[in-house]
């Protein structure tokens, strides 16, 4: 008898009809021949909700004490569907994070995941048809709480699906699997059947919401099959797995997109060894992601220009750290622009052929879409652009790869 870890999100939660659907899909999963063991999210709103909560009584709430209170709303969720599960005959048992031993660091509020005890996980197994677990949550070594962040159940599904080895993890959620492109803004998106873990991890990396990134990298590294599926239909989903030879096929998988972004220059600093280092060390250390990075060449040997894009978020604390250190660096003036996106072709397929970032850059250029900054990587050419422009570039790049075809029907 095989296991499988089900995944849902608050959506899936939301209400005692959701419930109920998910309640199905456990019990087809259990019919199947299958030990389950479920992770679930929060209501959908309730960890909102529990945050405000803690912005009204506390202006700075502590990291440690924010993660005791956020972690509740996943007590209740799974507390209430085990009494589904335990209604209707089914054997199981609700677990939180530090009962399933789900150890994690000290990063409140981001906290990585160290080890699970699978032996305890596996012996429950022995005893439970399903076992029903806290996602988002664990507990560090002096057996605090710890959340791991935004969309953390995904990565506590992937994590406890390595852990009991399990056949495949299934997330589900709102929506039937991973498109072409956001289909808000493209109808014609169509459902990617297969998607490799490095194409899903970068559309991840620019803002996908359909898995969280940490989960991604799990499943690669412990080459963890994982299925995107909707709770509210039969409808087959897309698989995340290992690339394969027809994957390289397929020129782009993808157009992604990420508005959450700024641009900062720096204009005159220093141009010799040690300069980028002042500069980027101390944003590291504030867990500053800084993605496209320009050095302009030395106008006379001893000035230059350095540009770097950094999460929108992020930019006060990004400007606080550079107006303490622009001295250092010898920077002139420092300028900044929130009112800037990034666009990405995404697609292993670029490994084995030529063209990709020709192509794209002829197709903005004929909609007069301006390229402010570019970055590659071996599957994925990113342009820094005009927010205003999101939309249209990510459309123009969906018709000019020729994405709307071959879609795939339920």
């Amino acid at each position: 008898m095989g296991i499988i870890v089900q995944k849902f999100g608050g959506t899936s939660v939301a209400n005692l009809d959701c419930m109920r659907k998910v309640q199905s899909k456990v019990e087809q999963a259990l019919a199947d021949g299958h030990k389950v063991v479920v992770v679930l999210s929060a209501m959908s709103g309730e960890t909102n909700r529990l945050l405000a909560l803690a912005r009204e009584w506390s202006s700075t709430p502590d990291a440690a004490e924010m993660d005791s209170l956020v972690s509740t709303g996943e007590q209740v969720s799974v507390s209430l569907f085990t009494m589904l599960l335990k209604d209707a005959g089914i054997h199981a048992r609700s677990l939180l994070g530090f009962q399933a031993e789900i150890t994690t660091d000290k990063k409140y509020g981001r906290a990585r995941i160290l080890n699970i005890n699978s032996d305890k996980l596996k012996a429950l197994l022995e005893d439970h048809d399903v076992l029903v677990i806290a996602g988002f949550q664990g507990c560090d070594e002096d057996r605090r709480i710890t959340t791991l962040g935004r969309g953390g159940s995904d990565t506590s599904a992937v994590a406890l699906a390595v852990a009991v080895g399990a056949d495949f993890c299934e997330i589900y959620t709102d929506v039937d699997g991973v498109y072409t492109t956001d289909p808000n803004i493209e109808s014609r998106a169509r459902k990617i059947p297969k998607i490799s873990y490095d194409e899903m991890l970068e559309m991840a990396s620019m803002g996908a919401k359909v898995l969280q990134i940490r989960s991604v990298e799990f499943a690669k590294k412990y080459n963890m099959t994982v299925h995107v599926r909707s709770t509210f239909s039969d409808c087959p989903g897309t698989i995340v797995t290992q690339e394969d030879q027809s994957m390289e096929a397929v020129l782009v998988s993808g157009i992604a997109y990420d508005k959450d972004q700024a641009r900062v220059t720096l204009l005159d600093v220093y141009d010799r060894p040690g300069v980028a280092s002042s500069l980027f060390t101390p944003l590291a250390d504030s867990g500053i992601v800084v993605d496209m990075i320009i050095q302009n060449t030395s106008r006379d040997g001893h000035k230059t220009d350095m540009t770097f894009t950094v999460p929108r978020a992020d930019l006060d604390l990004t400007m606080k750290i550079i107006n303490d250190i622009k001295d250092t660096l010898g920077a002139n003036e420092v300028l900044y622009d929130e009112q800037v996106s990034k666009v990405s072709v995404i697609g292993v397929g670029m490994r084995s052929h030529s063209g990709v970032a020709s192509r794209m850059f002829r197709a903005l250029k004929d909609e007069g879409i301006n390229i402010l900054m570019i970055s590659t990587s071996e599957i994925k050419v990113t342009c820094l652009i005009e927010e205003k422009y999101t939309e249209l570039a990510v459309r123009t790049l969906h018709e000019a790869f020729e994405l709307e075809k071959d879609r795939m029907k339920c």
